[in-house]
């Protein structure tokens, strides 16, 4: 049981396990620790994951979205696009859970980050909002701002009076590529992040098996000086 837990945090396991401790009639579980540890992880659940795959299919708004989302979205769009939201929700559902479950199988921490839409100005808000959420780090909230507000991008007329007005415009297409461009540099940055925590998790488990080797080894010499 140890083992297959040392992948997660000790606060995590702490947590789940005083809610085993509160909540469990019968006999203590491998697999109920691990349900509440992923259930803390910070996923949203498949019908909150779903409304924000929805605001994300609106090419005008900005939402802060899970990988899980992202790539679930993308297999249930065609369906959305053509119609069906019935059958894009159920396409959706199930694409999200499979990919939730292989994240937390192989340990994956939840990883939000910004779909960006025509509208600058609910981009920032967007970002802001997911930092008040606890979804992005202060640090994240702050680079992406820079990002979005470094270089404001030159709009045609009706896009300017849509910012003026509050209300959306269909922009350019100069501006529709600058997006792909700022959409592009979020993915690469998302991509780096998680490279980063890919190797980071690699590298505990490489220190868990050789402490483990040590104390087999350990308890080998034991083993034969107590013979």
């Amino acid at each position: 049981m140890a083992e297959d837990l040392a992948e997660y945090g000790m606060e995590q396991i702490a947590t789940a396990l005083r809610a085993c401790r509160k909540e469990l009639t019968g006999k203590l579980t491998l697999a109920a620790i691990l349900q509440r540890v992923q259930a803390a992880d910070g996923r949203p659940d498949p019908n909150e994951a779903w409304a924000l795959a929805l605001a994300a299919s609106d090419e005008f708004d900005s939402v802060v979205l899970t990988d899980e989302i992202q790539l679930a979205l993308g297999a249930a769009r065609p369906i959305l696009d053509a119609g069906d939201k019935v059958g894009a929700r159920m396409s959706f559902l199930s694409a999200y859970q499979r990919q939730v479950d292989t994240a937390r199988r192989e340990g994956k921490p939840v990883n939000w980050a910004l779909s960006p839409g025509f509208d600058q100005q609910r981009r920032v808000m967007a970002v802001e909002e997911a930092g008040r959420l606890g979804r992005l780090a202060a640090p994240v909230v702050e680079e992406y701002r820079a990002r979005l507000t470094h270089e404001p991008i030159t709009q045609d007329g009706a896009a300017i009076a849509g910012l003026i007005t509050g209300k959306s415009a269909m922009p350019s297409p100069e501006v529709r590529e600058r997006l792909q461009e700022i959409k592009q540099s979020v993915l690469a940055t998302q991509a780096e992040r998680e490279q980063r925590r890919s190797d980071g998790i690699a590298k505990r488990r490489e220190a868990f098996e050789h402490n483990r080797k040590l104390q087999l080894e350990a308890l080998e010499q034991l083993k034969e000086r107590r013979a």
